[in-house]
């Protein structure tokens, strides 16, 4: 099966076709300034191994200096990556097959758990960085599925695929490519995957609703969605909003709860299901994370952040 975007424009499947709309989009500079700061982000993590390890490495930029060292709620350096997944729901079974340098602690969820996959399925990682969740999923869909994971960092695409060795001699399968290319213009053609996978990567998105339509676009129908990603219950105070640290940990960049459900709908999927878990924000907080610490300094008294922030298991389905 050829799941490769189509070459050409005119090609009824590619992003960049008449029908799809993609194309006609004007330049959005702020747009790509957000892009910018979490490529760069994400980068220095792709080069540092995790979270933490690019937190103490930094001395500037993007992921902080190391005297405010942490993690957020995509990698707290108070927890190890594998201390992270066992404490969100990944077993020792399903990292059987995954090289360890694929687990960044860059997770919020489980959400190859929540996809229940089938052999013979195709599975579309979005924000793939290390391959994590691709290597999970790899020997779920087994040798006559597929997975493919996408990422929008150069660094990132490098390092999943110099895990794909590990991953081929541990599982004996080769089922699993890496793109690269960005969540809202994503480089599959229309009706491609079964399954669509994310792990605390949608809200880093400036364009929130366009990854939905991209989600429905790549969907087989039938096709269904499994994201755990980081979601607000409420608005967040304005110098968190604001903060660079805040945005690449996943905090700042995140949407309101019923406003990601809009967009989830207004893409045209159906069977939405939003399960909120504020355990996991507590368990960050609980755990004296640097970034929690400073976003407790911003709230208002007597509230904490699992007021405001929540992780969010989002599941849905394109019709038939």
């Amino acid at each position: 099966m050829n799941l490769d975007k189509p070459k050409t424009p005119s090609d009824s499947n590619a992003c960049c076709s008449p029908s799809s709309g993609c194309c006609d989009e004007t330049p959005n500079p702020q747009a790509d300034a957000v892009h910018d700061r979490v490529r760069a982000g994400y980068a220095e993590i792709a080069r540092s191994g995790s979270w933490g390890a690019a937190k103490e490495a930094a001395s500037s930029g993007c992921c902080g200096p190391s005297s405010s060292s942490g993690g957020g709620c995509c990698g707290p350096t108070t927890l190890t990556p594998e201390q992270l997944t066992a404490a969100i729901g990944y077993s020792a079974h399903d990292l059987v097959a995954t090289p360890d340098a694929a687990n960044m602690g860059l997770s919020c969820g489980n959400p190859t758990a929540l996809a229940a996959l089938v052999p013979g399925e195709t599975v579309l990682d979005l924000g793939a960085g290390g391959g994590l969740d691709c290597f999970v999923a790899g020997p779920r869909v087994g040798a006559n599925g597929r997975v493919i994971g996408v990422d929008m960092t150069p660094e990132m695409v490098s390092k999943a695929r110099k895990n794909l060795a590990m991953y081929r001699a541990q599982s004996g399968l080769d089922n699993v490519e890496f793109r690269l290319g960005e969540i809202e213009h994503l480089p599959v053609a229309n009706e491609r995957v079964d399954v669509v996978l994310s792990n605390c990567v949608l809200n880093l998105s400036p364009d929130k609703p366009r990854v939905w339509r991209e989600i429905a676009r790549v969907l087989r129908p039938g096709g269904r969605v499994a994201v755990s990603d980081i979601a607000l219950l409420r608005p967040l105070p304005e110098a968190i909003a604001a903060d660079l640290e805040a945005l690449v940990g996943c905090v700042a960049g995140a949407a309101l709860v019923a406003d990601i459900d809009a967009s989830i709908r207004a893409a045209g999927l159906v069977d939405v299901v939003l399960t909120k878990k504020s355990a996991y924000i507590d368990a960050m907080t609980n755990a004296d994370d640097p970034l929690y610490a400073k976003i407790v300094a911003h709230l208002p008294s007597g509230t904490k952040p699992s007021d405001f922030i929540t992780s969010l298991d989002i599941s849905a389905r394109k019709p038939n």
